[in-house]
């Protein structure tokens, strides 16, 4: 890690899966793992409007240690906690020196 976290490493004790999900030449979709592994995940749920001023619940936010994805737009579902979430928006903070500090997804 290349920045200091503002939280101990020891928060980090959910497991996580991240698939970004496209669909196939066929209309299937076709899912890839971008990530597996110890993740901050926060169930606490909100209420946000989206592009076209609709009322979306979010159910949670998973917080990742660095870039999981470099150059990728990250989008498709998390199983996090045995449930399947979809990723509703993702964030990059950086730290001052331009690097990644953490992926943050906010699921749906």
């Amino acid at each position: 890690m290349r920045g200091k976290l503002p939280y101990p490493r020891w928060i980090n004790n959910a497991k996580v899966q991240v698939l970004q999900t496209k669909l196939s030449e066929d209309g299937e979709p076709v899912e890839t793992q971008l990530y597996s592994g110890p993740c901050n995940y926060d169930e606490k749920s909100k209420q946000v409007l989206d592009k076209e001023r609709r009322l979306i619940r979010l159910s949670g936010r998973v917080v990742i240690e660095g870039d999981i994805a470099p150059g990728q737009q990250i989008e498709g579902l998390v199983r996090v906690a045995g449930v399947e979430r979809t990723i509703f928006r993702t964030e990059r903070p950086r730290n001052p020196d331009g690097s990644i500090f953490s992926t943050e997804l906010e699921l749906m």
